[in-house]
């Protein structure tokens, strides 16, 4: 007798897997299309160049100039990637002026390396910082010049890896600018104890507090062509499509007062700074910020602020002079007025485009309030005072212990607390923006655990997942146990969600009870109303809006271009991806006798395989049959049942194939290894007679 073997769509693991009859149970980069489980698409790099640090935020936009730039942010720092290239608009943090700073010491040379101390009293940098020393004369037979990362010694020194051996143990190098970059985050949540971790009160009394130390999140929105960026908790930094993301070249004057002549225009009052591959001309100082004065576009004076005196040079300098490209203080920018000085979410309105920030600081405090709202006057980045003539304003909200993340709809902004949900709303003068509270008592896991499919605001809270559509919705899902049994909570801040939007789908990755990267994935297909699971590493994600294809960033440290090829292609060397899915346990019939199975018609279609691959594309198919619910799996060695076997099924097979299995239930299971293997699952049959009670 022939029996179909047709499975519900959807993975279910909410109940035992004989429960599930007539289910799929086990999937791992597997997708549904039409009801019908398929591979999903493979993965290959953006390009072949790679960034420094774990990316945990993305944005792509496009300038008036047509190029087509993503924001990439990691705990190492800050890139703009453009042509498969990565940019590093970094903020500066501060510079130094240092006589004498290194100390070199033989007994740290290596092959080709040695480990130079630097000297500078109150430096402020963190372990794995980095720092780009100007105008040092060599040392103990080495020159330190250019970029370092900083190996943190104590409050007044540090030791960075020059390259070169040194010839003596000395101290000197003369007159040194050092240039700090703004401090680096930790790129997983680091658990911490003792005094000052945790809140007020939060520990026992004789007891430390435990807490964790936040991960490095950046915060980005473009702002027209340019861009508004800043880490999470720390100040806002502005970049200029105009300036560029590469140094410009410029030609300083030795006189009174100096005069830039500049490839670029640059505005009045704009603040720049400057980097050289020799010496600029006196008194100037690289990575110190500088303002554009009498501006006639490419040429302009300098004063050291905005209404300043003009500033005399009395050198030409040497070597090459440009303006760095890296993002400044948006408090440095002509008119800056209370501008914050944090921010912990940040975004750009749709409507009449304010710079909104979520957690910061109030107008005459510099006390971060977590629960804080602040917006800056319209079409405006600079302008954060109210007045009778300006839009800007705050608002504080009551529900909660801080605003965790906000997704911009059609007609609001959805603000998550930790505990509610609100909707700000713009309503113009005289109260510019208004608040509603959507919802209390949910949770969200993490600021980047939200997102918004065809209209509907998608989250994962901290024990199920949400949606908001008009009105709030605990999602009914399938694998809610699945994944809150076996997630790590302290890690929250990694995970992240993102749309598919060619498949209809909403993805959050999460990590593993046992793991403290992220390993697995959970996905919603909102059309379908189906979930399906996997195992896979990424640290942030971004649809296919400007690009041709939703581009991941991968623990690799490279941008991957998803639903690219059938492979996987990390690194340029594809490997087969393994895609699998199980079913349920399905009865033989009622269940009451032993079936016997002795052919099977399957029903796969290889179509979109890549026609180039070694080999034909395939699949293994397997029955495992099961003496009863209980029983487990049939071994050949223990069990007198016979045991499941794995059948190949070529691109080009047979009408059927021949078999003997025994059982009075089976798990049917389909998966693929191979290279340039792309599959879906149609309806396969078995040929089936029954075997006896036992």
């Amino acid at each position: 007798m022939l029996q179909k073997i047709l499975f519900k769509s959807g993975v279910n693991r909410e109940n035992t897997r004989y429960t599930n009859e007539g289910g799929w149970y086990e999937s791992d980069k597997v997708r549904f299309r039409q009801g019908m489980p398929e591979k999903i698409g493979g993965w290959a790099p953006f390009s072949f160049q790679t960034f420094q640090g774990l990316c945990r935020s993305l944005l792509n936009w496009v300038t008036l100039g047509a190029q087509n730039l993503i924001g990439v942010g990691t705990h190492l720092k800050f890139y703009l990637q453009n042509g498969g290239a990565y940019y590093d608009i970094t903020p500066i943090r501060k510079t130094s002026t240092l006589t004498n700073p290194f100390t070199t010491d033989t007994a740290t040379n290596t092959a080709t390396t040695t480990t130079v101390t630097v000297t500078d009293a109150g430096h402020g940098a963190l372990n794995n910082d980095f720092v780009t020393f100007y105008g040092a004369s060599a040392v103990g037979g080495v020159t330190v010049s250019g970029e370092y990362q900083i190996t943190f010694v104590n409050s007044n020194s540090y030791t960075i890896l020059v390259t070169g051996t040194a010839a003596s143990s000395t101290a000197g190098g003369g007159t040194v600018y050092a240039v700090y970059e703004i401090n680096t985050g930790p790129a997983y949540a680091v658990p911490a104890s003792g005094w000052s971790s945790g809140t007020w009160s939060s520990g026992t009394w004789g007891n430390s507090a435990q807490s964790t130390d936040p991960i490095r999140i950046w915060n980005q929105m473009n702002f027209g062509q340019d861009l508004v960026y800043g880490p999470k908790s720390g100040p806002l930094y502005y970049w200029s499509a105009n300036i560029g993301y590469l140094p410009t070249t410029v030609g300083i004057s030795n006189a009174s007062p100096a005069v830039v002549t500049s490839t670029v225009t640059v505005l009045e009052g704009y603040p720049i700074t400057f980097a050289t591959t020799g010496a600029l001309p006196s008194p100037l100082i690289p990575g110190q910020t500088y303002y554009a004065r009498n501006s006639l576009g490419t040429t302009f004076n300098l004063s050291s602020t905005p209404t300043g005196s003009l500033i005399n040079t009395a050198t030409s300098g040497s070597g090459i002079q440009s303006i760095s490209p890296r993002g400044i203080l948006v408090s440095s920018l002509p008119g800056a007025n209370s501008v914050p000085l944090y921010q912990n979410y940040m975004t750009i309105s749709d409507v009449s485009r304010f710079v909104i920030l979520f957690g910061t600081n109030d107008y005459g405090s510099s006390i971060l309030d977590p629960m804080v709202i602040r917006w800056s006057d319209q079409e405006s980045v600079t302008e954060w005072q109210p007045t009778a003539t300006t839009q800007a304003g705050s608002i504080r909200l009551s529900h909660g212990s801080r605003i965790v993340s906000t997704v911009q709809a059609r007609q609001e902004i959805v603000v998550f607390t930790d505990s509610s949900l609100y909707s700000l709303q713009y309503l113009g003068p005289p109260y510019i923006w208004g608040i509603q509270m959507l919802g209390n008592n949910i949770s969200i896991m993490g600021p980047n655990s939200s997102v918004i499919a065809s209209g509907v605001v998608y989250w994962m809270g901290v024990d199920k997942f949400y949606a908001y559509n008009g009105r709030v919705e605990t999602l009914n899902c399938d694998l809610r146990k699945y994944v809150f049994n076996d997630i790590n909570l302290p890690q929250s801040e990694q995970f992240f969600a993102g749309t598919n939007e060619g498949f209809n789908e909403v993805w959050w990755f999460y990590c593993s009870a046992n793991s403290t990267v992220i390993d697995k994935y959970v996905v919603y297909n909102y059309l379908e109303n189906l979930w399906y699971y996997g195992t896979m590493g990424r640290t942030a994600w971004l649809d296919s809006g400007l690009q041709k294809y939703p581009v991941a960033a991968a623990y690799s440290q490279r941008l991957l271009n998803h639903e690219f090829g059938v492979d996987d292609n990390v690194d340029g060397n594809p490997i087969p991806i393994d895609a699998s899915i199980s079913s349920a346990e399905f009865d033989i019939g009622d269940g009451d006798n032993v079936g016997f199975i002795w052919r099977m018609l399957p029903d796969v279609s290889f179509q979109g395989s890549d026609s180039t691959a070694p080999a034909s594309p395939q699949v293994e198919i397997t029955l495992f049959p099961m003496q009863n619910s209980g029983s487990g799996t049939a071994n050949p060695s223990t069990q007198p049942v016979i045991s499941g076997s794995t059948y190949v099924v070529p691109e080009t097979f047979t009408g059927q194939i021949y078999t003997r299995v025994r059982g009075r239930q089976m798990i049917f299971k389909i998966r693929s290894n191979t290279l340039g293997t792309a599959w879906q699952l149609g309806a396969p049959r078995i040929d089936i007679r029954p075997d006896g009670m036992r």
